[in-house]
């Protein structure tokens, strides 16, 4: 983690910065987020991003500073930790409470922002439909990135456990939703496709970004869809990853093909 965090209106070092023992986000999930990428002294798609921070707020009831304060202290953190190309974490939880689900009448959101330099880049990635969860499409939290990712950890933890890379998360009815942490394409019969927001995928900033650039298309996919699929790759604010291989299977030629190297060079 960043040297400097932005936490609930300024600067402070991460080492001394605190949250509140009695907060909601800290105890109950309560609360959203974004990560969000800093390229060239600036957040790609920033608007984006705090349109959907926004949208999850509402649906949690959470009130947000103005988005030209977020602005502001997404900037002033990349600016204070020398952030060259790196990832910015903006999280909002409900703040202080008592103890208990009900919030306080007039919550005080904490604030937080925190940022850290690029990783080396992700080799191509085998994965698994994960056995242990579903993502549940008819709840409002598939639409949002809440702070409650258990789901998505036990997904994750069945992948390590079965030396993969990631898990793909299939929804109540069967269809395919998303990976662990982010967006899956497919390519089909030629067509460039996406699970839609339907079958529970998270409305990522780069998958509409590579639906208008590429010409997608949002289909309901079955597990069966994958194994014919030529390509495959996964998406998040972060990154492109090709995906050469699912429950063992081997995707296409098990190398990343040309439509994996279009949306890569829209990164």
């Amino acid at each position: 983690m960043s040297g400097l965090v932005w936490l609930n209106g300024g600067l402070q070092a991460a080492a001394s910065a605190g949250i509140a023992v009695s907060d909601r986000g800290f105890l109950l999930g309560d609360g959203v987020f974004e990560t969000l990428r800093w390229r060239g002294g600036a957040v790609v798609r920033l608007e984006a991003h705090l349109a959907r921070l926004a949208r999850g707020a509402a649906v949690l009831g959470l009130p947000l500073p103005p988005p030209t304060t977020l602005a502001a202290a997404l900037a002033d953190t990349a600016t204070a930790n020398g952030l060259v190309d790196g990832a910015l974490r903006l999280t909002v939880s409900a703040g202080p409470g008592v103890r208990g689900l009900p919030r306080p009448a007039t919550p005080t959101p904490t604030v937080l922002v925190t940022a850290a330099p690029s990783g080396p880049a992700l080799a191509p990635a085998r994965v698994l439909i994960a056995t242990v969860t579903r993502r549940n499409e008819h709840s409002p939290l598939s639409g949002i990135k809440s702070l409650a990712y258990l789901d998505q950890i036990l997904a994750r933890n069945e992948a390590a456990a079965r030396d993969a890379d990631d898990a793909l998360l299939l929804n109540t009815v069967g269809h395919v939703a998303c990976a662990t942490a982010a967006t899956l394409f497919a390519v089909l019969d030629g067509a460039l496709v996406t699970p839609p927001l339907a079958s529970g995928a998270l409305p990522g900033t780069r998958r509409a970004a590579l639906l208008a650039a590429l010409g997608g298309e949002e289909r309901i996919l079955a597990p069966s869809d994958l194994r014919r699929a030529t390509e495959l790759f996964l998406t998040s604010s972060l990154m492109v990853r090709p995906v050469v291989a699912v429950d063992g299977q081997t995707v296409g030629e098990g190398r990343p093909g040309p439509v994996t190297a279009a949306a890569l060079s829209q990164a």
